[in-house]
C-alpha cells in the first residue's frame, strides 16, 4: 500500500537566527530568571527555603566547632527575618583573585565559599556555594552585619546588588554573623509571609540535632522569644515525637547509637503499637523528607537485625511469612548523619544520594542493633511478637481484600472503572493519570490530553472525607474504589506501588474554594490510605489558570489575583489588556486545557511532599477530623475577624 507523502515546510532564512539573539546571563540574574530551579519554586516553600539556606550556614559554624548559639528574628510584618550566630565571622580581607571581599564574593557570587575543599568545614549543610547568593538574588533588601576582630562591619543589597561598601560600624566586643533579608515580593507576590509555626519546629529540630547549641526565636510582631537547648539529643527528640503523636512504645527504653568515625551516625528508635512507621532523617543537620541511601541503610539494618536476632534465637512463626516491611511498622526512629562531602538530590537538598553511605549505615546500625536484641532478649522478644501480628493482619487483610489486576501489555483494561478514559500505553513511568472534578471538565480533558500517555477519570462532587470515615465506608464508596481500581496499587495492608498503573497521578480540580475542598478530600484520602504513593513523589496537584490575559497578540495566563496583577503591571502602557476570568473548568475548551494544564512542556504543577510527617498528621486531623472546635479555631485565627465571625462552624 502506497503511502502519502509527508508535507515538510520549506526552511526558513538562517539569518533568521544569529548569535545576536543568544542571551547570556551574568551573575545572579540566573537565579531571578529561574527561581525554581535553586529554590524549588517561588511558592511558601520556597520562601522559607531562603531563610533555611541562611540558617545552614550559621549551624555549619556551630556543626564545626566555632559557634555555640544561634538566634532567628522574624520582621514585625513576618516579611523578613534575621539570622545571627556568634561564630567566625564572614572573611573580611579582599580575595587577590577577585579583588572582591569575602562578604562580597559569598553574597554575589554563585558557587563562591569555603565549603568546596574540606579545610574550614569537616562537614557542612551547604557545599554547593550558591544560598547565601541566591538568597540575596532573591531579597528586595539585604544586609550583611560582621563583627571580627572586635569592629563591626556591613554592606547592604537590592536584588543582588551591593547598595554600599562594606564599612565599619565600630568597635564590639562581639563576634559572629548577622544577615536580615526581606524576600522580594517581586518574586514572590505580596501575600507569602514566614510562618512562625513552620520556623519554631524547624529551629527547636535543630538544637535537638546538634547537643549544646543554643537556639533562640524571637517575634517582633508580639515580642515574645523562646528558647531552645536540648542536651540530650536525639534521643530526647525521638521522645517528644513519640509523645506528641500518642504512640505507645512497647520497649522501656529506645535503641540508641553514636559512632564518631566517619561518616558520624547517630541513631534513636523504638517499637511502638502505632500501625505505621515514622523514619526521620537527616544529612549534615538537614531534613531529608525524601529519605535516601542512609535511609535505605537504616531500613537494610533493620530487617537483616531481627532476622538475625529470630535466626539465634531460632524464632520460626508457622503459617506466616514476615516482610521487611512488617519489621518497620510500629517503628519510629531518627536518624542523623554527618558525611564530608554529601551529595545531595538539587539545592533543596530532599534527599541524600551518596551511594557508600548506605552501606556504612547499614555495617554500623545492623550490628549495633542485634546485638541490642541479644542483650535485651526479652524486650527484643517482645518486639518480634508485635512484628508476627504485624505480618498476620496484612496476610488477613489482603486474603479479605479483593485484588486489583496489574495492569500489562494483555490484561491492562480488567476490574477498571466504567468512566475511566485510560491511555494506551501500558508503562507506567510515562503514563498519567488525571482525576478531574466533574464531567464537563473530564469532557475537555479527554478531548485535549495526550490519548498515548494521559488517562482521565472524571469525579462527581465531593469525595467521602476519609479522616472521620471508617475502613468500611472507604471501601464501600464508588469514588473512592474507582480511584483504587484505576491506580491498581492495592491500599492498606495491600499497597503494592510495583502495581502502580500510573507514575504520575495529578488533581485537577476548579481554582475555587470547592474545587480546593475537593483536593484536600483526595489528599486526606492519599495520605490516610495511599501515603506510599506521597512517599514515591507519585501525586501531584494540577495548576490550572484563574485568568486569562490578552494583550494585544499574545496571550498570558494567571494562577491568581496576585499573578493577574504583576502581569497586568509589566505590560507596555499603551496595551490594554482583557481579562476573562474561568468559573471553572467546565469554561475552558480542550486546547485551552491542554495549553494550560495537561501539557508537559507548558503546564504548572506542585508535587505533593510530606515535610513534616507529625505536623501534617495534626493538621489533617485537627481540620479534617470529627473535633469541629479545632476547624473553629484555626479559622478564627486565620481568617479576617468579619468573615470568621459570619460561619458557623
Amino acid at each position: 500500500m502506497s503511502k502519502a507523502p509527508i508535507s515538510v515546510r520549506p526552511p526558513k532564512p538562517a539569518d533568521e537566527y544569529s548569535a545576536s539573539q543568544l542571551e547570556v546571563l551574568e551573575g545572579l540574574e540566573p537565579v531571578r530568571k529561574r527561581p525554581a530551579m535553586y529554590i524549588g519554586g517561588t511558592d511558601a516553600r520556597g520562601y522559607h527555603h531562603l531563610l533555611w539556606e541562611i540558617l545552614d550556614n550559621a549551624v555549619d559554624e556551630a556543626i564545626n566547632g566555632h559557634a555555640d548559639r544561634l538566634e532567628v528574628s522574624l520582621d514585625a510584618d513576618r516579611k523578613g527575618a534575621a539570622v545571627t550566630d556568634n561564630g567566625r565571622g564572614i572573611p573580611l580581607d579582599v580575595n587577590p583573585k577577585y579583588k572582591l571581599t569575602g562578604v562580597e564574593i559569598v553574597f554575589t557570587k554563585l558557587h563562591g565559599g569555603g565549603k568546596f575543599s574540606g579545610k574550614n568545614y569537616q562537614v557542612s549543610g551547604g557545599l554547593h556555594g550558591v544560598g547565601a547568593s541566591v538568597v540575596n538574588a532573591l531579597s528586595e533588601a539585604l544586609t550583611v552585619q560582621v563583627r571580627r576582630g572586635a569592629e563591626e562591619w556591613q554592606q547592604t543589597y537590592e536584588r543582588g546588588q551591593a547598595t554600599s561598601k562594606l564599612k565599619k560600624n565600630g568597635a564590639t566586643s562581639r563576634r559572629g554573623t548577622r544577615v536580615h533579608f526581606r524576600p522580594d515580593p517581586q518574586i514572590f507576590g505580596k501575600t507569602l509571609q514566614f510562618d512562625l509555626d513552620t520556623i519554631r519546629e524547624r529551629l527547636e529540630a535543630k538544637s535537638y540535632l546538634h547537643r549544646g547549641l543554643e537556639v533562640t526565636l524571637k517575634d517582633e510582631k508580639t515580642g515574645e522569644r523562646w528558647a531552645f537547648h536540648h542536651p540530650g539529643g536525639i534521643v530526647e527528640y525521638l521522645g517528644k515525637l513519640v509523645a506528641e503523636k500518642g504512640m505507645k512504645a512497647i520497649q522501656p527504653q529506645p535503641f540508641t547509637l553514636e559512632r564518631a568515625e566517619d561518616p558520624r551516625v547517630e541513631v534513636a528508635l523504638t517499637w511502638t503499637e502505632a500501625p505505621e512507621e515514622r523514619l526521620l532523617t537527616f544529612a549534615n543537620g538537614i531534613p531529608t523528607p525524601s529519605g535516601g541511601t542512609h535511609e535505605q541503610g537504616l531500613k537494610t539494618a533493620l530487617n537483616k537485625a531481627v532476622r538475625g536476632f529470630m535466626a539465634a534465637k531460632k524464632i520460626e512463626p508457622k503459617g506466616v511469612t514476615i516482610t521487611a516491611e512488617d519489621i518497620r511498622e510500629g517503628v519510629a526512629a531518627l536518624l542523623s548523619v554527618y558525611v564530608a562531602e554529601p551529595q545531595f538530590q538539587g539545592q533543596t537538598k530532599d534527599r541524600l544520594n551518596n551511594p557508600e553511605v548506605a552501606a556504612q549505615v547499614e555495617g554500623a546500625v545492623r550490628t549495633a542493633l542485634e546485638q541490642w536484641m541479644l542483650d535485651n532478649a526479652s524486650v527484643a522478644e517482645s518486639v518480634v511478637g508485635r512484628i508476627v501480628l504485624a505480618a498476620r493482619a496484612r496476610e488477613a487483610s489482603r486474603a479479605a481484600s479483593a485484588q486489583v489486576s496489574r495492569k500489562t501489555a494483555i490484561s491492562h483494561r480488567l476490574n477498571l472503572p466504567g468512566k475511566l478514559s485510560d491511555c494506551a500505553s501500558t508503562d507506567p513511568s510515562i503514563c498519567e493519570l488525571f482525576l478531574v472534578e466533574g464531567d464537563s471538565a473530564g469532557g475537555s480533558a479527554k478531548a485535549g490530553r495526550d490519548r498515548k500517555t494521559q488517562a482521565i477519570l472524571p469525579l462527581r462532587g465531593k469525595v467521602l472525607n476519609a479522616e472521620r470515615a471508617n475502613s468500611a465506608a472507604i471501601m464501600g464508596n464508588k469514588e473512592l474504589q474507582d480511584i483504587v481500581s484505576a491506580l491498581g496499587c492495592g491500599i492498606g495492608k495491600d499497597f503494592d506501588v510495583s502495581r502502580l498503573r500510573y507514575g504520575k497521578i495529578f488533581l485537577l480540580m476548579d481554582a475555587d474554594s470547592d474545587g480546593h475542598h475537593i483536593a484536600t478530600l483526595l489528599l486526606t484520602f492519599f495520605y490516610r490510605q495511599l501515603p506510599g504513593l506521597i512517599r514515591g513523589g507519585h501525586v501531584y496537584l494540577a495548576m490550572p489558570p484563574l485568568y486569562r490575559v490578552d494583550a494585544g497578540k499574545e496571550t498570558h495566563w494567571a494562577l491568581d489575583d496576585v499573578e493577574k496583577e504583576r502581569l497586568i503591571a509589566g505590560l507596555p502602557k499603551n496595551v490594554k489588556p482583557k481579562v476573562t476570568r474561568f468559573k471553572g473548568l467546565g469554561e475552558m475548551n480542550a486546547e485551552q486545557l491542554k495549553v494550560t494544564t495537561l501539557d508537559p512542556r507548558k503546564r504548572r504543577t506542585l508535587r505533593v511532599v510530606i515535610e513534616h510527617e507529625l505536623e501534617t498528621d495534626r493538621v489533617l486531623n485537627d481540620l479534617m477530623g470529627r473535633d469541629a472546635s479545632m476547624r473553629f479555631k484555626y479559622i478564627m485565627e486565620h481568617a479576617p475577624r468579619a468573615d470568621a465571625e459570619a460561619l458557623d462552624v
